[in-house]
């Protein structure tokens, strides 16, 4: 519970808690030691009690009329002091609480808090061996009490003052650190993402400014390893193209001239032999063998090296490859969008995107089942998008790469692009998207 709670609240909880706790700390104290307090403000005013009675009783009984002694003591006394003559026939005096209600300035609530200590003193008096009533103490506590009441509201003050100043103090720590917390953790979030160009700004207490200097070293840092794997990749892809056009060359010089020479070898014998039985169908078997041949010839050096591009263009190569689709599969639906800019784009970025799309119709021939397919291939600003969907079947959840994606997602990654493969509205879709202005006429490295 504690750990879901946000930083503020994390730091302002236990302040509050804190200063409420002190708060109440002072309430008990108060209640604790003001009872013991009040009996020792009020001891002098006990013992003065005693010594009125004891100096009244023996000026009586040396009086020869105490009655008129005692009457002129009373007088003397007033109405406001705390000690006072009650006579045996007035009752009870009343006792100090009761005096305490509505004291002016004073809540009831903490009247009734205080603890009021058994403060009253009554000393007999006494005229003739008999007691004629009592010299009691009732001392009044209001001034005591709001002398009290001003202390806790003090106390209360001094709590919410200092809760206010250190709250500021502790929002403003929180937001300098936070907002670089935030920073940080956005720039992190980027670095996460491959965004390794936007610095995160160096800024609050010095341990978090650390982290930020020590996460942008690390963004450095993997930007260039990032780039130096491009650069990989791309000469990774450069020496791949070398070895399929070297090879496709090969194929092309060496494999091409012996067919043909098989062939025309095949066609001479027949026509020298048109009588030829058994034998004549054995030279059409070969014939037919040595067409294939060449068909097959001719299909590995297109998927090794597409010569269209350097003689026709992108453009053009790319609606090459789809009517060799039609022909292949005509129970498949093809429909494409080729952008005719197409053709302004060469080297190793234009045989990308021709093997992406040949790759995607490949996998749409041989693994989708499908019945309609869509090719769609144009250049938007500096990015060059490819997308291939089909209503297929779509791929295995725990295969989304298969060899042929695996290896054009490497090549699209040489060039900073990216490839992706999803399923949606019951289609599948392959869609790279490839930045144009840096490879824009490359040429391909031999």
């Amino acid at each position: 519970m504690w750990q879901r709670l946000s930083f503020r609240t994390q730091l302002f909880l236990p302040l509050g808690l804190s200063f409420l706790a002190a708060l109440a700390m002072g309430g008990v104290l108060l209640q604790v030691f003001a009872s013991g307090q009040l009996a020792d403000e009020n001891q002098p005013g006990r013992r003065a009690t005693q010594a009125v009675a004891v100096a009244l009783n023996t000026s009586l009984s040396a009086s020869d009329h105490p009655r008129k002694m005692l009457d002129a003591f009373v007088n003397s006394l007033g109405t406001s002091s705390d000690i006072q003559f009650r006579p045996l026939d007035a009752g009870p005096a009343p006792s100090v609480r009761e005096g305490l209600r509505d004291v002016q300035g004073v809540p009831q609530w903490f009247v009734d808090l205080i603890a009021i200590p058994d403060i009253e003193a009554a000393s007999p008096v006494i005229i003739d061996g008999k007691r004629v009533g009592d010299i009691v103490f009732v001392p009044d506590l209001s001034a005591d009490l709001f002398e009290k009441w001003i202390g806790l509201l003090a106390l209360a003050g001094l709590v919410a003052v200092l809760m206010v100043l250190t709250g500021t103090i502790a929002y403003l720590f929180a937001r300098s650190a936070l907002r670089p917390l935030r920073d940080l953790g956005a720039g992190l979030t980027r670095i996460r993402c491959g965004d390794y160009a936007t610095p995160i700004p160096v800024a609050g207490p010095p341990e978090i400014r650390r982290g930020c200097e020590e996460a942008n070293a690390l963004a450095a840092t993997l930007a260039q390893l990032s780039q130096d794997n491009r650069d990989l990749l791309r000469r990774l892809v450069s020496l791949q193209d070398n070895e399929r056009r070297d090879l496709a060359r090969e194929l092309h010089d060496e494999l091409g001239p012996l067919l043909f020479s098989i062939r025309a070898g095949t066609i001479a014998l027949s026509e020298a032999s048109p009588q030829m039985g058994h034998l004549g169908n054995s030279v059409q078997e070969l014939m037919l063998s040595v067409e294939a041949l060449q068909q097959t010839n001719r299909r590995i050096l297109d998927r090794l090296r597409p010569l269209y591009i350097e003689e026709l263009g992108l453009e053009a190569s790319v609606q090459t490859l789809l009517r060799n689709f039609r022909g292949q599969a005509p129970h498949i639906g093809l429909s494409a969008t080729i952008d005719p800019d197409l053709d302004g784009i060469d080297g190793p970025l234009a045989h990308t995107v021709y093997r992406v799309i040949q790759e995607a119709l490949t996998n749409v021939l041989r693994h989708a089942a499908a019945h309609e397919a869509h090719v769609e291939a144009a250049i938007s600003g500096n990015a060059l998008t490819v997308e291939v969907s089909d209503d297929g079947g779509g791929f295995p959840a725990d295969n989304v790469f298969g060899r042929g994606l695996t290896g054009m997602h490497e090549r699209v990654r040489a060039l900073s692009g990216s490839l992706s493969l999803l399923r949606a509205d019951e289609r599948t879709y392959v869609r790279c998207r490839l930045p144009v202005g840096e490879f824009r006429d490359e040429p391909i490295s031999g």
